[in-house]
């Protein structure tokens, strides 16, 4: 997936066996794909201001995350996503 830095999608590729789970899982999960792409350009802006001399406070202002910000929200939602309960599946 390629996105612009506001994390609007501009090519999506989709593995076929991702089909499986159906319209609306594959859609959160693009969405979300697309959130953690957002954070990421923020940080990485931030990153490149920061190098060119721009004060910490102004980029607080601008509302640039930090990579300290951008892990803890990654972890975060990682461990909201519910794990399944078993690996057993009906034969």
């Amino acid at each position: 997936m390629r996105t612009t830095e506001q994390g609007l999608p501009l090519a999506i590729r989709i593995d076929p066996r991702e089909l499986r789970y159906g319209g609306t899982r594959l859609a959160d999960e693009i969405l979300e794909l697309c959130r953690r792409s957002a954070l990421e350009a923020g940080a990485r802006r931030r990153d490149d201001l920061a190098r060119a001399g721009v004060p910490g406070d102004i980029l607080d202002r601008l509302g640039l995350p930090t990579r300290a910000q951008v892990a803890e929200t990654q972890r975060s939602q990682d461990e909201a996503e519910s794990a399944p309960t078993s690996w057993m599946r009906p034969v």
